[in-house]
């Protein structure tokens, strides 16, 4: 581990990323409130059963990311690679809140 990944996230930036994800999944809640709706509307906008069902999977997996990212922010273990175990820089998170890898392993992930 490099020095710079000494320094961890301080109060002020874990309230901040508590902030966006509660955020995220407000919206997120009531995009999948709205998405049931168009189900129990028999339709609705135009969207497909496929595309409808999908969009609600898509949103139900979101919703289950952004939990999961509070439950570990509780934990104390927000933010940790999964790749490396090495820290993630506050403004990696700042930008992806719900990122999983460093720099480094999203590149040898995406590239793999």
């Amino acid at each position: 581990m490099n020095h710079d990944q000494d320094i961890w996230l301080s109060s002020v930036q874990v309230q901040a990323i508590r902030e966006e994800l509660q955020e995220q999944l407000l919206w997120r809640t009531s995009q999948l409130d709205n998405l049931k709706a168009s189900v129990d509307g028999a339709g609705g906008e135009g969207l497909s059963w496929q595309d409808l069902l999908a969009d609600i999977t898509a949103t139900d997996r979101a919703i289950a990311e952004i939990t999961q990212g509070l439950d570990n922010l509780a934990r104390g273990d927000y933010g940790v690679c999964t790749g490396c175990g090495s820290r993630i820089p506050f403004e990696r998170l700042k930008v992806r809140p719900l990122t999983r890898n460093c720099v480094a392993c999203q590149r040898r992930h995406e590239m793999g």
